[in-house]
């Protein structure tokens, strides 16, 4: 059984956008062994209506205990009175799995593109209109993104990788994972040492 590490996380989760830096430390220094899988985990399902004001709020503060929490990370709150917030995350997941599927490459792209857009752009990743958009600006073939996004297929893998990560015993954002000699143990995310979650690894793959 190969050595990987799993990653579960959302595109439009803050904790995740948070982690985003540290996380891409992590995986640069990992022992050659290590493969790295990434599975979403579909925060929010599909709705049309607006965010209530008490979970905007709530959110607001999270942003903020996020930027209080990691140095460096900073949020753009034109979010909040230039867009229609909707908790829906299922459509920037799909848009994830539309983008993987011209390459592998773009899974991990196409994540940061909507955190970007999210979270420094101040669009949002709710609207399909803003995920093609993000496509082109990745070199993407549109067209083919565009159908891929919409597909039944594409909505049944998410729903097959919620539920591998629920198998898994994940029940929050962002989550890693070490599978090793058909063993599956939790790693601690760090969300500003990259170094202590190596340690864990490293300490897992001795085993």
């Amino acid at each position: 059984m190969n050595t990987k590490l799993i990653y579960i996380h959302d595109p439009m989760c803050s904790w995740c956008w948070g982690f985003a830096d540290t996380y891409e430390t992590l995986v640069s220094h990992l022992p050659e062994e290590v493969e790295v899988t990434r599975y979403l985990g579909g925060l929010a399902s599909d709705t049309d209506q607006p965010m209530p004001e008490a979970m905007q709020q709530m959110l607001q503060q999270t942003w903020q205990r996020i930027e209080q929490m990691i140095p460096g990370k900073h949020f753009n709150f034109d979010f909040w009175t230039n867009c229609e917030p909707r908790r829906a995350t299922y459509p920037a997941c799909r848009a994830v799995i539309a983008a993987r599927e011209q390459g592998e490459q773009y899974d991990s792209l196409m994540t940061q593109a909507i955190q970007r857009a999210y979270y420094q752009q101040a669009k949002n990743p709710s609207e399909n209109e803003t995920l093609i958009e993000l496509a082109d600006g990745l070199g993407l073939d549109k067209n083919r993104f565009e159908q891929v996004l919409v597909a039944k297929e594409t909505q049944q893998q998410l729903l097959d990788e919620i539920e591998t990560a629920e198998a898994m015993g994940v029940n929050g954002f962002p989550s890693l994972l070490l599978q090793h000699q058909g063993r599956l143990e939790p790693v601690l995310v760090n969300y500003t040492d990259a170094n202590a979650m190596l340690r864990q690894i490293e300490s897992g793959l001795s085993l």
